[in-house]
């Protein structure tokens, strides 16, 4: 058997190797379509699954304190800008007293873990199923892995005093949009979304508000939501700024948001 053939799966606390191994994901066999009345003898008992994930990942973090998730693209390494980016932001995170949460794979993922744990931080990070698994990385304390997305997100907009979003692909795009669509839709409260590089980030503001905007598709405070910087430090103060309080004193945990959005929907 080669090594690729013995590559791992997890699947909830579950780990298959080799023939064992599925050909599709949890969430592929839950959304799919199955005969007639397969749901009724199938879909009741999935429900007991997803909720055990929902207790699971509330029982793991519901001590975690302030945190900030950071995202972007698991195929960045360490000779890439955003990596190293991506471990001052953490570091500069745990100094500001928040815990760092990620997807816990490579990529910039890794560098938010490791930043937070070389600063002494707490470093967590919230696995997913996928056809390629590749684990938790090695600079992860806390961490907790999910079958399904949609338990896994609701972990990590529930968790989260704001984002950090570093250059990514379509499961970067997937967070990014899915937390401004809930706070559009006023379904949490308003916190910080910040996109590190502007150089990445700026076609795709510049469609959104011409394209969807202009087009009369959205709200333009609904793209004043995400803030746009280049460097650590930027995306710190942006933090800073909109919360506005001091987490090392305990000061962290309530609504956080933009004021002048606040004002202007009122």
């Amino acid at each position: 058997m080669t090594p690729e053939e013995r590559q791992h799966h997890r699947t909830g606390p579950v780990t298959l190797r080799g023939p064992l191994r599925p050909t599709r994901t949890t969430d592929q066999q839950l959304l799919e379509q199955d005969g007639p009345a397969e749901w009724a003898h199938k879909d009741p008992w999935r429900v007991l699954r997803i909720q055990s994930e929902f207790v699971e990942g509330f029982e793991a973090l519901a001590e975690l304190g302030p945190a900030i998730s950071i995202f972007g693209s698991a195929r960045l390494g360490e000779d890439s800008p955003y990596y190293g980016c991506a471990i001052e932001v953490a570091k500069g995170l745990v100094d500001m007293g928040y815990a760092v949460i990620t997807g816990g794979g490579p990529g910039i993922m890794e560098a938010g873990n490791r930043g937070a744990q070389e600063a002494g931080g707490v470093s967590v990070g919230l696995g997913i199923e996928v056809p390629h698994e590749q684990g938790m990385n090695e600079y992860v304390d806390l961490g907790v892995d999910f079958r399904y997305f949609f338990a896994r997100k609701t972990m990590f907009v529930k968790y989260s005093s704001g984002f950090v979003v570093m250059p990514g692909g379509l499961g970067t795009f997937d967070e990014l949009f899915e937390a401004l669509c809930l706070m559009q839709t006023h379904k949490i409260d308003l916190f910080p979304v910040v996109l590190v590089g502007r150089e990445y980030w700026q076609g795709l503001l510049d469609w959104l508000r011409t394209a969807v905007v202009d087009g009369g598709m959205a709200n333009p405070l609904d793209i004043d939501l995400m803030r746009v910087v280049d460097t650590a430090e930027e995306a710190l103060e942006v933090l800073r700024e909109y919360t506005g309080q001091d987490p090392a004193a305990g000061e962290v945990g309530g609504p956080v948001g933009d004021p002048a959005r606040a004002a202007a929907e009122r």
